[in-house]
């Protein structure tokens, strides 16, 4: 034997180690057993068990008694192999410690939690699973075979949950679809339990949706009586209207799932955005997101500094594997980051992506759950890549996720989304800047003439000029490709001028400055004003201890506002040993942090620090 024991209370008291089962003794036993078992890892005081084992009538040696059936449990448990003990004394009685041993009724609670988590996550289907392994644990009545006044109701408190969860499981089966396998499950739940009115709606929609019209209006006839003959009372307002529609015949009877198959003809949406021309590099970060494609869920987030080419990135490999998904491709950007203008409402994005799949405006549902349960159904079976660009928050994202694991998301953003990386398993795919020669090469393909392989030195300091940054080497390229009269040499010049070299890069389409505003404003007050003290720094890098002097507070503050900044991607790690971390801003975040100071420093204070 193991000497780890399993107690079930789902069904009849039954403990076992092992394969083997362990007998316990009489009613009184059994009583004491479910009582510790009710309230695992708390004190149940003497006087609680006496009152359960006797009714509130107790005999003169009530106490005596408990201590003696406390004995024999655990000379039980250490007979079938247990060292250690499992009841223990505490005053003002005894725990039960659970330890490594298993009770049934908590890891039917523990599923029922994580199936809630998973529906308000949008995973219909893992709930239900869930729902479906915890009930799998009854076995009959709760505590049945126990008696006393206390147990039974905690038996009855375990069978409304178990009701709830059953109620809860039809409720996902009716979305995702599944209205007839549930019809007579849910005839036997009705019969045993006729005044429950949630699961007798839930029948009627299942043979309404199955085309048992009339079967489902006798449902509500029958409930109805019932009701009417036990309590005295007409049924609730729900079931009542539910009969109403039934009647009228309404079509939101059908449901997301029944309301998806009307749109299940092959429309294959193609949403990608061009590739980017002249890509280069990225080898071990495309070699990641390939990775995704055997993985479920296979869910990428793609995050960096802004210009960094994560949007990039994500468009070279969607069009590379694009191929991979034949039931099409869907891209929206959510404009986390934009410098005007509010970021897209997940419920805009859910009616964009609804039209590309073939659903006309007027019969897109209003509320933003009808939405997305709609989006998840006509995926469901589907392989379709879907790219989530620009996402500032996961409330962005999280309407957004398909509910099947043949579906591919990638998600760009710059402030890590804990809630994607960790309840959802997404693989982060972190970007820096390019290599030096790949920057080199980017320079070269968009130039498009000699001027770049003829001064490669002048090449070289360009691109440290531009941080290796995707976005500011394609600004300046672009300059040097419009003004051919330009050598390498000149716009290096005049980029070396530090008070100047931000206005290189405005006036493209999407300059420099305007990319790194949206996380200078997403930070908080104090935050912003260590990134402007930050800026006036001519270290290479800093240790913590050099914010703390710049805002005049703690350390332990200076390290919560630094990671702030890292957060934002404004600042980065330089080096990590241990306790003795160092940071830096690379030279155009510095450069835009010291804009920062003497604008608003300066104006706050009179001087700049």
């Amino acid at each position: 034997m193991s000497g780890r024991l399993s107690f079930h209370l789902l069904g009849a008291l039954e403990v076992r180690a092992g394969d083997q089962r362990v007998v316990i003794g009489g009613p009184r036993q059994r009583t004491v057993l479910a009582m510790l078992l009710l309230a695992a890892d708390r004190v149940v005081s003497v006087d609680s068990l006496v009152e359960s084992m006797w009714n509130g009538r107790p005999p003169a040696t009530g106490r005596t008694q408990v201590a003696i059936c406390v004995a024999g449990l655990r000379k039980t448990f250490k007979a079938a192999g247990c060292a250690e003990d499992v009841i223990v004394t505490a005053s003002p009685g005894y725990m039960l410690v659970t330890g490594r041993h298993r009770i049934d009724a908590a890891e039917f609670t523990s599923q029922a939690l994580r199936a809630h988590e998973a529906e308000q996550a949008g995973d219909l289907t893992q709930a239900a699973d869930l729902l479906g392994a915890a009930l799998n644990l009854w076995r009959g009545p709760a505590l049945a075979g126990v008696s006393g006044y206390a147990v039974e109701i905690e038996a009855a408190r375990l069978e409304e949950q178990r009701l709830t969860a059953v109620e809860m499981r039809s409720a996902l089966r009716l979305e995702l679809g599944q209205h007839r396998r549930l019809i007579s499950e849910l005839a036997a739940v009705v019969r045993q339990h006729p005044l429950r009115e949630q699961a007798r709606a839930h029948l009627m929609t299942a043979q309404y949706r199955a085309g048992r019209r009339a079967e489902a209006l006798e449902t509500f006839r029958e409930g109805r009586e019932r009701s009417i003959e036990e309590i005295g009372m007409e049924p609730g307002p729900a079931l009542q209207r539910l009969q109403d529609l039934i009647l009228r015949d309404d079509p939101t009877l059908m449901g997301c799932a029944a309301t998806a198959s009307r749109y299940s003809s092959p429309v294959v949406p193609a949403q990608l955005p061009p590739d980017v021309p002249g890509f280069l590099g990225r080898d071990a970060e495309l070699s990641a997101l390939h990775e995704l494609l055997d993985q479920s869920p296979a869910t990428g987030f793609v995050t960096g500094a802004a210009g960094v080419g994560k949007t990039g990135l994500a468009l070279h490999w969607a069009h590379q594997v694009a191929d991979r998904f034949p039931d099409g491709q869907l891209f929206t950007d959510l404009h986390g980051y934009d410098r005007e203008g509010e970021p897209t409402d997940p419920s805009s994005a859910l009616a964009s992506f609804l039209r590309a799949l073939g659903v006309p405006d007027a019969q897109i549902p209003t509320e933003l759950h009808d939405r997305a349960a709609l989006y998840r159904s006509i995926l469901d079976g589907r392989r379709v890549l879907i790219i989530l660009d620009n996402a500032r928050s996961f409330a962005q994202v999280l309407p957004l996720l398909p509910g099947n694991g043949n579906c591919c998301l990638v998600v760009t953003g710059r402030r890590p989304l804990a809630e994607l990386l960790g309840s959802h398993g997404a693989t982060m795919v972190h970007l820096s800047a390019l290599a030096s020669q790949d920057a080199v090469a980017l320079l070269d393909s968009v130039v498009g003439d000699d001027r770049i392989t003829e001064d490669p030195e002048g090449a070289d300091r360009l691109v440290r000029l531009c941080d290796r940054l995707p976005l500011a080497l394609r600004i300046a390229a672009a300059k040097l490709a419009t003004k051919p009269h330009w050598t390498v040499g000149h716009l290096v010049r005049r980029m070396e001028d530090n008070g100047c070299r931000l206005d290189e890069f405005d006036g493209a389409s999407q300059d420099l400055r305007g990319s790194f505003e949206p996380s200078y404003r997403d930070l908080s007050p104090d935050a912003a004003r260590l990134y402007r003290r930050l800026g006036l720094l001519d270290a290479p890098d800093f240790p913590a201890w050099v914010g703390a002097a710049l805002l005049d507070t703690s350390l332990a503050e200076a390290e919560r506002l630094i990671e702030q900044l890292i957060d934002a991607q404004l600042v980065e790690v330089s080096a990590s040993g241990g306790e003795n971390l160092r940071y830096r801003l690379n030279d155009l975040l510095r450069l835009h942090a010291r804009e920062h100071a003497w604008l608003e420093e300066a104006r706050v204070h009179g001087s700049v620090v």
